[in-house]
């Protein structure tokens, strides 16, 4: 069996039309890891899930869920998966109680195998249980499609957008359950434009634009890659010009005595910054350093993919 939980080989998908959404991709997502697949809109995301759901057929290439071709063996690879979709999908004339039952009916699970009680608690809907699902709100909603999708307790949960229009408190509730099942053996992939949710969440983390990956590394090593850092620096007196030097990336003044310059890490340190401030006969009375974080590589790759 293989040891990727998800693994993708030169998959390729061209709609009617021409449009290529996915060129050539191959990914392995490791069992057991919280696993990011990052991409601006359009990037091909949406389509590789659909894909992996057996909503879009591919148009070439190979794809196996927990060691399960979905191909060769569709029926294993859908129960080897729970997938929480993007858009907000449900009968509004059943209760959340009703719905997980139909949901667990659906893939042959016994009565007494059902878990829809002890879903609906883990997602807090347990006041909800029978109350019309038209009746919820947009976040309670969100949670429901959660525990749709793990009424199968599947080995792998995709969560795709699952926080878009949740509320702080019930994103810290989500991704509370999603880090227990993580640690009970659960391999999830998240979508999300929230990038300190995925530098926080996820273990490794891809990057896809324009249908190609353009990134596949653990989270860490994927910051790292940001050769930018900045230093805030607050100065002696009021500023009438902002400094200038050739080691400076960028520069901005945030008051009338602080600015924060950009620098790459790469071709200058911090301490020919500093000395080119006071070259420019400021004092220098604080300093404080930004490392470079998760988005400031998003927007690097994507961009460096686009020109």
């Amino acid at each position: 069996m293989s040891d990727a939980a998800i693994r993708i080989e030169n998959l390729c998908k061209t709609y009617a039309g021409g449009k290529r959404a996915l060129n050539d991709v191959s990914l392995d997502i490791p069992r057991g890891q919280i696993f990011g697949l990052l991409g601006p809109n359009g990037a091909g995301k949406s389509t590789m899930i659909n894909i992996l759901a057996g909503l879009v057929m591919k148009t070439s290439g190979a794809v196996s869920i927990w060691g399960f071709d979905i191909d060769e063996r569709p029926r294993n690879a859908k129960r080897a998966i729970g997938i929480v979709p993007q858009e907000i999908l449900f009968d509004p004339f059943f209760t959340p109680r009703e719905a997980l039952e139909i949901q667990a009916g659906l893939y042959g699970i016994p009565p007494s195998e059902r878990r829809s009680d002890a879903l609906l608690a883990a997602m807090h809907l347990t006041d909800k249980a029978h109350a019309y699902s038209r009746t919820l709100s947009g976040g309670m909603k969100r949670r429901l499609l959660v525990a749709k999708a793990m009424v199968h307790s599947p080995p792998i949960l995709v969560l795709d957008e699952p926080t878009a229009g949740v509320d702080i408190e019930l994103r810290k509730q989500l991704w509370s359950y999603v880090k227990q099942l993580n640690a009970q053996g659960v391999t999830v992939v998240l979508t999300t434009h929230y990038l300190e949710e995925a530098e926080e969440l996820c273990d490794r983390i891809a990057i896809i634009n324009h249908g190609e990956v353009v990134a596949n590394e653990p989270t860490r090593t994927l910051i790292a890659r940001a050769q930018e850092k900045a230093v805030v620096v607050t100065v002696d007196r009021d500023i009438d010009k902002v400094p200038e030097a050739t080691c400076f990336d960028r520069i901005a003044q945030l008051d009338e005595r602080t600015i924060e310059i950009g620098y790459r890490k790469d071709k200058v340190n911090a301490g020919e910054v500093l000395a080119a401030v006071q070259r420019d006969g400021l004092g220098i009375v604080d300093v404080r350093t930004r490392d470079p974080d998760l988005e400031d590589v998003f927007l690097s790759l994507t961009s460096e993919a686009a020109a």
